[in-house]
């Protein structure tokens, strides 16, 4: 960012996550065009998902999610864990390269055939959110011999 230009916190964030996003978007448009993933369905739509899922998870605004990332990640889907499990599952999706998942290795991870934990999670984070847990409308009527 220009030192010249006298912006604000706010804005300066905005063009810090638009920025981000367009980084984010090179890469999944790398993967568009990758001939590996061309028999994948719904590509777009799936690479959209995965990098608004990214980009709320990325709370360092580095480019890549981090241990608090992950551990934020992981009690926001009702699944929390550990650090030492927080890191097997860095490890896991990195291959040991890194202590933070960027956005190559986490796309990689839900696109590949490998089932990660994090990936198991997130899936069925989507399955949930799809299908109400509660039935609608309000409870049955019940009188006072039908208690236990």
């Amino acid at each position: 960012m220009p030192s010249n230009k006298n912006i604000q916190g706010g804005k300066a964030f905005g063009l810090l996550k638009e920025q981000q996003r367009q980084k984010l978007e090179e890469i999944n448009q790398e993967y568009l065009e990758d001939q590996k993933y061309r028999d994948e369905e719904d590509l777009a739509e799936k690479l959209e998902g995965l990098k608004n899922k990214y980009a709320e998870f990325d709370l360092n605004d580095q480019g890549e999610i981090d241990l608090m990332g992950l551990k934020r990640m992981m009690e926001k889907l009702g699944v929390p864990k550990t650090h030492l499990e927080l890191k097997k599952m860095i490890v896991e999706v990195t291959g040991g390269s890194s202590n933070a998942i960027n956005y190559r290795d986490f796309v990689k991870m839900m696109l590949g055939k490998r089932s990660a934990v994090l990936k198991l999670v997130l899936i069925f984070e989507d399955k949930a959110n799809g299908s109400p847990c509660k039935p609608d409308g309000p409870p049955p009527k019940r009188d006072i011999a039908s208690l236990p």
